[in-house]
C-alpha cells in the first residue's frame, strides 16, 4: 500500500517547479545583458510567451529544461518508471507545443535559439554561452527585414 504522506509530499514538491526565472535561465539572461544585450522577457504577443526576445535581431531564446521538454539523448531526461504512458503523452505535446510554436514565430520572421539546461551545466557553460552569443550577433545568421 502507498503512503499517503508520500502522495503529499510529491504534490508538493511538484508545486514548487517554476515556469519562469529558473536558474538556467537566469544563467542566460545574465550573460545576455553582461554582453551589452537588451531584451524582453516572455513577450504576451509571441507565440509562446518565449522567456528571452531579442527585437533588435528577431530571435527569441528558448530556455529548455530536459526532463520538461523531452531533450532526447540527454541524461537528464528520463522518464518516471510509474505512469510512464502519461509521462510521455505529457512529453509528446511539450514537444509538438514547442514544434508549433517555433513554426508561428518563423512566419513571423523571427529565429529561434533553443539552450538546453544540460548545456549549461558547468563543464561546458562557457562554450554554449559564447555559442549562443555568436549565433544572435551573426547577421547572417538572423533574419533581416
Amino acid at each position: 500500500m502507498a503512503n499517503p504522506n508520500e502522495s503529499n509530499s510529491r504534490s508538493y514538491i511538484m508545486s514548487m517547479i517554476k515556469g519562469r526565472d529558473t536558474k538556467p535561465e537566469l544563467l542566460v539572461r545574465r550573460f545576455l545583458h553582461s554582453k551589452g544585450l537588451r531584451y524582453s522577457l516572455h513577450p504576451n504577443k509571441l507565440a509562446g510567451k518565449p522567456d528571452i526576445y531579442l527585437a533588435r535581431y528577431g530571435i527569441v531564446v528558448e530556455v529548455r529544461g530536459c526532463f520538461w521538454h523531452g531533450h532526447e539523448n540527454c541524461s537528464l531526461f528520463i522518464l518516471p518508471k510509474t505512469n510512464r504512458t502519461w509521462w510521455s503523452k505529457k512529453t509528446q505535446k511539450t514537444k509538438d507545443r514547442d514544434y508549433r510554436n517555433e513554426m508561428i514565430l518563423l512566419s513571423q520572421k523571427i529565429k529561434t535559439i533553443v539552450v538546453w539546461e544540460c548545456s549549461l551545466r558547468s563543464n561546458c557553460r562557457k562554450q554554449s554561452l559564447e555559442n549562443l552569443y555568436s549565433k544572435i550577433v551573426d547577421s547572417s545568421d538572423t533574419f533581416l527585414y
